[in-house]
């Protein structure tokens, strides 16, 4: 019996690995625990695929591809459209399933269902814009390109959004004509076996496949030969390994990996939009466990201390830890112990390398609290670019706060890191953002705004926080490639 009883029809009825139509138990057996993070406590147990499930998943993906490839776009269009409704109509149910296994604020998740179906509806609108070109040749010759699908499409998705992932995910291989296979996320892969319940049917056998397991299901997915093309959301060594494996049979890969991103404020922003603002792109609501939060915040001297003073003041008030579950809640817990131990020992670095505490640092003292993987909203002030908080993506509810001058120094210090995600820039000056948007390295930028995801419009990063874009036309094309047709006339 769990100490923490769930309500009836949040928890998936199956507990096996869905592909080629149909639900399997695990060809090993394996099972492991999964988690409830707010109590530490097993919910249920989920299945663990191995080589051999990989293998049978892809087979059943490859033998579907054919007949899905030849589906006319805009009934591929249909198909996504039916799975967007019934992600809709459980988008509520889902939220609450989302924060008992992975800790983030029901209320919070409960937009996950509705974005995940704005992405498959907004595909399902570009089915039909897979388009090639022609190209003059001069007489005696007609040539033109088509924008074919590649075949099997891995999906690996992070736990910190895990059914808005997986759904969002499907949404432009499938109409782009491939089949594919969601890997869930080992933290949190009970929303990924609901979805499949609630979704798998939409499709015909094979097309929408989904498993769940640990790095061997991961890598098995990687080595493939079937597999014609592999994604991952999640941290840079993840994506490296991701990357590695799939040199082995050239297979090409699209990542969105971590960030160390910079909010960067000039002395004539709104302070209290600013304020605002850096609380908003820290995602504390997640703990921070998110890879586009700015976790540096460059403030310039002029505005630095009053900024420092109420973002610290406003911080604890806004965002408290509490129970996953209760709409109330406004910060979730970390997904795992794990996790929370890495926090915990990247806010002991920055105190060691001279950082300055000026809010929280410490789990709460909350006796409800107690057992779970909670940290509070963290700030660091007085922050130098050497320290290794101010370099290393962390994960979690710490964020850096810098003092700036010279704006050129500025500069040096935010592309400075290895990173390059999300940027953010506060100024009233129409000259001064475009500059400085500019001048950032990133993939993302925003100008007097913070963390908002737009459909349509490419996210992705440069350097080690990516490859390839997606939630735009770009994604799309991600899973095509070109082939040329040239006809010799009369």
């Amino acid at each position: 019996m769990r100490r923490h009883e769930i309500p009836d029809g949040i928890l998936p009825t199956q507990r096996g690995l869905y592909y080629g139509g149909a639900w399997h138990a695990p060809k090993a057996g394996a099972f492991a625990d999964t988690i409830n993070p707010c109590y530490d406590e097993a919910i249920t147990q989920a299945p663990l695929a191995d080589a051999d499930d990989v293998d049978a998943a892809v087979q059943a993906a490859h033998t579907a591809f054919p007949a899905w490839a030849a589906t006319p776009p805009v009934e591929r269009g249909r198909y996504l459209r039916r799975a967007a409704a019934i992600l809709r109509e459980h988008g509520q149910p889902l939220a609450q399933l989302d924060a008992l296994n992975n800790g983030n604020p029901v209320s919070a998740l409960a937009m996950d269902a509705g974005f995940a179906a704005d992405c498959l509806e907004y595909f399902a609108g570009l089915a039909t814009e897979i388009k090639g070109e022609t190209i003059p040749m001069g007489d005696g010759n007609f040539n033109y390109t088509l924008q074919e699908p590649l075949g099997v499409v891995a999906r690996i998705v992070a736990y910190n959004h895990p059914l808005m992932f997986a759904a969002a995910r499907l949404a432009a291989p499938l109409a782009a004509g491939n089949t594919v296979v969601v890997k869930a996320p080992d933290q949190a892969p009970l929303s990924t076996l609901r979805l499949a319940e609630l979704v798998g049917h939409v499709f015909p056998p094979g097309v929408a496949n989904f498993l769940c397991g640990g790095r061997d299901c991961g890598e098995a997915l990687g080595r493939h030969p079937l597999v014609r093309k592999i994604t991952l959301i999640g941290g840079v060594p993840t994506g490296k390994a991701v990357m590695k494996t799939a040199a082995d049979s050239l297979k090409p890969v699209l990542l969105e990996l971590g960030g160390k991103n910079a909010l960067i404020a000039y002395p004539d922003a709104d302070i209290d939009k600013l304020v605002n603002g850096i609380i908003a792109g820290m995602n504390f609501t997640w703990s921070g466990q998110s890879c586009g939060s700015t976790s540096r915040v460059f403030l310039h001297e002029s505005l630095h201390d009053e900024v420092l003073a109420r973002v610290v003041k406003l911080l604890p008030e806004r965002h408290r830890p509490g129970i996953p579950t209760d709409p109330k809640t406004t910060m979730g817990s970390l997904v795992s112990r794990a996790q929370l131990e890495k926090v915990q020992r990247y806010v002991a670095a920055g105190l060691e390398d001279g950082g300055r505490l000026v809010c929280g640092g410490r789990q709460p003292d909350d006796p409800a609290l107690k057992d779970g993987f909670f940290y509070e909203a963290t700030v660091f002030a007085d922050m130098q670019p050497h320290m290794r908080l101010a370099r290393e993506e962390v994960f979690g509810p710490v964020m850096s706060v810098f003092k700036w001058r010279d704006e050129d120094a500025l500069f040096d210090q935010v592309n400075g890191v290895d990173f390059g995600l999300t940027g953010s820039i506060w100024t009233r000056d129409l000259n001064t953002a475009h500059r400085a948007a500019k001048r950032i390295l990133t993939g993302y930028v925003w100008i007097n705004n913070a963390s908002q995801h737009f459909m349509g419009a490419p996210f992705g990063g440069v350097k080690q926080s990516g490859i390839g874009r997606e939630e735009c036309f770009a994604e799309l094309l991600e899973f095509t490639y070109t082939k040329n047709v040239n006809l010799k006339l009369g």
